[in-house]
């Protein structure tokens, strides 16, 4: 499987992360400060660039803005539960995940996998159906940090949970309905947390599944956060209590 990445951030990150790349275009009219580094890294990695027109590069790139940069790449590399928690136990850190129930926004997506990447969380978790996956779209809004998290697809998110609360994770749901406010209540555990769609929030039987459910304080007139905002929150929550705790 083949796919085109767009954007100098996703190209250089994807180079740098030594993603499998087949070649890269350049558009001819791109200013020469954007493509060098790329230029650079691309020589530096043995890979062909080659010049062309900017209306073939997006025609390639299929909607994304590309900013006169296209690589071709091997699709990315989906990796198990397992790998997940053998990363935390590398690192000798408690495991931090993330569990999103049916996020369809590629845009959502990409910005809490920026923010993964930001506050050391060591996976991604997503369903296969019904669920944005890794995309063009997605490597461009996460700035590249789609190279460096790790996200594993599981075919059935309950049974994952049950899988991981028996490795002794605590599941911590993010519910506009909660009573538990999130400042006061202990995150510095083997955790992951789970962010509902945008529209629908948590199913009812992922939420069933919670060992908790936890509300953000919200004083406006709507009262509800984009779903990318409200998990970065969560995920600086957790990074706050954990560095209090050392």
């Amino acid at each position: 499987m083949e796919e085109f990445i767009g954007g100098k951030h996703s190209v250089l990150e994807a180079l740098r992360s030594g993603r499998t790349i087949n070649k890269i275009w350049i558009a001819e009219q791109a200013q020469k400060q954007l493509t060098q580094p790329i230029l650079a890294e691309a020589k530096q990695n043995g890979v062909i660039v080659q010049f062309a027109d900017k209306r073939k590069l997006d025609q390639m790139a299929g909607g994304v803005q590309h900013q006169g940069v296209v690589a071709q790449v091997a699709a990315y590399a989906y990796v198990e539960v397992e790998d997940l928690l053998a990363l935390a136990a590398e690192r000798n850190e408690m495991p931090f995940l993330l569990i999103l129930d049916e996020i369809e926004d590629p845009h959502n997506l990409g910005s809490i996998l920026r923010t993964a990447d930001c506050t050391g969380v060591h996976g991604v978790i997503i369903p296969k159906r019904r669920s944005v996956g890794l995309t063009a779209t997605v490597s461009k809004t996460s700035a590249g940090a789609v190279e460096y998290v790790p996200v594993a697809r599981v075919t059935n998110l309950a049974q994952t949970i049950e899988q991981l609360k028996e490795q002794g994770v605590w599941i911590a749901g993010a519910d506009v309905g909660a009573q538990q406010p999130v400042y006061q209540t202990n995150l510095n555990l083997p955790l992951a947390i789970v962010i509902g769609n945008e529209n629908k929030g948590i199913g009812r039987l992922i939420r069933e599944k919670c060992d908790f459910l936890l509300k953000l304080p919200m004083f406006g007139q709507i009262n509800s956060l984009n779903a990318s905002v409200a998990a970065s929150v969560f995920m600086y929550e957790v990074v706050r209590q954990r560095m209090a705790a050392e």
